[in-house]
Order: C-alpha cells, then structure tokens, then sequence
C-alpha cells in the first residue's frame, strides 16, 4: 500500500509544482486574482505533498524502546501539517486576494493566456486527481466497499490528503474560469474576486475536513464497526472461549491495529493453553483484517466477568503482536504485567 500511496503523492506533487508556476504567471500577465489565488493554492498543495512524502517516509520507521508498536501515526501529524498549509497559505491568501478585488476594481489584460493556463491546469489536476480516485477505488473493491464508504472510512489520511487537494484543485479551476469569464462578459472585477474568495472557502472547508479527520486518528480512533464484528467473531470461534466480555481498539496508523481483548475462558483451561489460543487468534485475525493486527488477550473466568472493573486490574495478560516479519507472543510471569512483543 505504501509503494502505491508513495506514487499517488508523487504524482500529486509533480502536477502540483507545474501548475502554480503556470499559473502564477498567467496571473500576473492577466492580472486576475482568481488567477493568483489558484497559484497561491497550487503551492500550498505542493508543500502539502512535501509534508506526505514526509509521512510516509517517517511512518515506516522500524519499532523501538521508545515506540514500541512503531510510527505509523506520524501519518496523521503530517496529514494536519497539511490541513493547516491549506488553510493559511491556500485559503487565506486566496480570500485576502479576492476581497482585495472586489473592493478595488481594476482592469484586465487580455485573458487568452489566463484560459490556456487554465485548460493546461485542468489536464494535470485531472491527472492527478484521476490517480488518487484509482487507487482509493482499488481500495474499496479489496474491501468489498462502495468508494465514498471507502473515502469516508478508510484511516490512510495520506492518499484521503491526495484525494482531497485534487477534487479542489479541479473545482477551484472551474470556479477560477467562471469568474474570468463573468468578468470579461460584463466589464467588472468584481466577479474575479468572488471567485477567488469562492476558492478560499472552498479550501477552508477541505482544510477543516483533513483536519478533523487527521485530529480523531491522532487521539486515539477505534476500528470500524465491521472490523470490530470480524475481531469478536474471530475471539468467539475459539475453542475454549465462552465469551468476549470486552474489546478496545484503536489505530496505530493506517496499517497497524491495536486489539485488547477481555475473554472469558472455560474453567479447566491452563496458563500454556492460553497463550497458545492468543497466538492463534492473532494469526487468524490477521488473515482476514487488511491491517497488522497487535492483539492482547486478557483472559478471565466466566463466573467473574461480569463483576471485573476493566483492564489492568492484577489479571495477567498475554500479547501477541504480528507483522510481516513475524511476531511471538511473551507471557507474563508476574500478575498484572502486561506483555507483548511488537516486531
């Protein structure tokens, strides 16, 4: 996913970085702020894609003593570094540059070059744009999902970024061309200006979007209410398991999946067998998420479940973190220590 994520971004960027160059100077040739507005929109989106490449080069930095289940959520604080670029450097300038116009009307060069730049923009933001639907269609359909489900859903903020800088960039150049041509039909700057601040709200609310998003993934988001199901039938399906009296969750990035499990066990079952059964329920829930599942089973006798207060109260329990490169669960040898190994 990565190497697919990597090369969405870089195509983003690329088309990014042309195109503000492009429209910068149609901009100040024609002297629209539409215009300037879409150049000051294009190079905050290319910052963006800098501070993506960023996220996905940080993100898959190996686990450590300090970060034992990895960085996969510095995905997220860069996908907000982002959100905010949008905001202040793309949205702010392009609502200051419109209001600008309209309270001071000027005159216009003539705009053939402003619509030839516009019509080249258009072909590379709909490149782009076309790349980042591709890949979150192949998403859905290796999910069984309906793409907007997908959009919605899906905890890569770095593709979702993509994806949402493109469809304004696209929208942003409609709006640019309506305003330019409104102004060259009746004569007035006016209809510029309100396309530029038009294009500034309109990344004002992509930028709160990304940021709200990227804001609920960094405090700590729980798996959907599928891959919830999928995890407790999983746990259930286990032999010597009564019931899963509590499961927490929560993303450790897109690709990686904290899973705490209370279970109770039947009564007769051993300290060895226990461990052998989180082992086996890591495996197979692995198999069937399409992220690395780090699960932690806390197990308890079905007599007491119903009267324990939560995690952490003296029980043991066991870990069993999986990754590509394989994981092995630890047990705890004193009571109430929490195990696991992340590889």
């Amino acid at each position: 996913m990565n190497r697919s994520t990597r090369r969405t971004v870089l195509v983003a960027g690329a088309a990014n970085l042309v195109v503000a160059a492009t429209k910068l100077a149609a901009g100040l040739i024609s002297g629209s702020s539409a215009m300037l507005a879409e150049a000051a929109h294009s190079l905050a989106d290319t910052l963006n894609q800098a501070f993506l490449l960023t996220s996905l080069r940080k993100s898959t930095r190996p686990p450590d003593r300090d970060h034992p289940f990895g960085y996969g959520q510095e995905r997220y604080f860069w996908s907000l570094l982002a959100a905010f670029g949008i905001f202040v450097a793309g949205a702010g300038f392009s609502v200051f540059e419109g209001i600008l116009a309209m309270l001071r009307p000027h005159g216009h060069e003539d705009p053939l070059i402003a619509y030839i730049v516009l019509a080249v923009s258009f072909v590379a933001e709909g490149i782009s744009f076309a790349r980042a639907v591709h890949q979150m269609r192949q998403e859905a359909e290796n999910q069984g999902r309906e793409v907007m489900d997908h959009v919605r859903r899906s905890p890569d903020m770095t593709v979702k970024a993509a994806l949402f800088e493109d469809t304004a960039a696209v929208i942003g150049l409609v709006l640019a061309g309506g305003g330019l041509l409104l102004t060259q039909l009746t004569g007035s700057s006016v209809w510029d200006g309100a396309a530029s601040v038009a294009v500034g709200v309109l990344l004002i609310v992509v930028a709160y979007r990304l940021g709200r998003d990227s804001r609920d993934m960094l405090i700590g988001h729980a798996a959907d209410p599928d891959e919830q199901r999928l995890i407790t039938e999983e746990i259930n399906a286990t032999e010597g398991v009564d019931d899963v009296a509590e499961l927490l969750t929560m993303r450790l990035g897109p690709d990686h999946l904290l899973i705490a499990a209370r279970a109770s066990f039947v009564d007769d079952i051993t300290a060895e067998e226990v461990e052998d059964m989180a082992e086996d329920i890591d495996r197979r829930v692995g198999e069937r998420l399409s992220v690395t599942p780090h699960v932690f089973i806390d197990p308890t006798r079905q007599r007491t479940a119903a009267r324990r207060p939560g995690f952490g109260s003296g029980e043991r329990v066991y870990g069993h973190s999986c990754s590509d490169e394989g994981g092995q669960a630890t047990r705890a040898e004193d009571p109430g220590t929490t195990t696991g190994r992340s590889a």
